[in-house]
């Protein structure tokens, strides 16, 4: 039986200096499980205003369903301003209050979770208290909660981080992101084996995925860990390919393919993406080789 999975946060437009393409990392992670054949939708809010209807176009486009898909009357479409620097990495300059900001918890958005096999959240979308409180009420009627930490300063506190970590069945971070949780949560470990651990029996988390960019990814599940170095591709830009990683992973998971499969799918796949321009190329099967 095809398996479903809900994702809830930001869809925008990134604004290189060439133009806008569309994204949002959860926009991304939704997008990607649809094209790996994962019944997919997608909770989110955009403005009432010219950018709001062509995201909605483009997701039309793409074959994705929108109804899920929130109006704000008055807030505007998010925007985000992305640089690139010498090595491709981006940085994001986020626009604040956004329609993805206020994204109104109704008995829809409700039953679609209770539904669905999974439940994808991330900080970012919690910065606003109502898309945070939203998000805190969907979780109690998930089944399986996966947390994509997600940090874009400013726009978090290890407060609330510590809350939305204390509900994750999955959790996905990378190399910076676990420096900051090392020292804001007073971890006493030395390698990133000891930290994840420290984390997993901290706050019940049975499996932790921490991507490390060019030299791959490792998995904790029940106190195993295991390593991906990945795979060596020229970098276009890194919008989304930790997204692409993501989805790939939790679609490869839901459909029961052992970890080690799962975390070489999920590396295939976003140094795919990487080598390519944008959050959002296509693909098909053939990106597993």
């Amino acid at each position: 039986m095809k398996k479903s999975v809900i994702a809830i946060g930001e869809i925008l437009w990134d604004v290189f200096p060439e133009g806008k393409k569309a994204g949002g990392s959860s926009m991304n992670v939704a997008l990607n499980l649809h094209k790996q054949n994962i019944d997919s939708q997608f909770i989110s809010a955009v403005g009432d205003d010219a950018n709001g209807q062509e995201l909605i176009d483009f997701l039309a486009s793409k074959r994705y369903p929108t109804n899920l898909v929130q109006t704000h009357p008055t807030l505007p479409t998010s925007t985000v301003e992305v640089q690139l620097d010498e090595q491709h990495q981006a940085t994001y300059t986020i626009v604040e209050p956004v329609a993805w900001d206020a994204i109104t918890l109704n008995n829809e958005i409700i039953k679609a979770v209770e539904q669905a096999d999974a439940f994808v959240y991330c900080s970012l979308t919690c910065r606003n208290e109502e898309s945070k409180n939203t998000i805190l009420t969907l979780l109690k009627h998930a089944k399986l909660k996966i947390f994509d930490i997600n940090l874009r300063p400013p726009f978090y506190t290890i407060a609330t981080l510590k809350t939305l970590l204390s509900e994750a069945n999955i959790l996905k971070v990378n190399e910076h992101e676990l420096v900051y949780l090392k020292d804001e949560l007073a971890l006493t470990g030395n390698t990133d084996e000891q930290l994840l651990k420290q984390i997993s029996h901290g706050f019940d988390i049975e499996i932790i995925c921490l991507t490390v960019g060019e030299k791959g990814a490792y998995v904790l599940q029940n106190g195993h860990l295991y390593h991906h170095k990945g795979y060596l591709v020229k970098v276009a830009d890194t919008v989304g390919a930790g997204d692409s990683f993501l989805a790939t992973f939790i679609s490869s998971y839901l459909n029961g393919y052992p970890i080690d499969t799962v975390l070489d799918r999920a590396c295939k796949v976003g140094s795919f993406v990487a080598s390519q321009h944008g959050a959002n190329p296509d693909y098909g099967d053939e990106v597993f080789g």
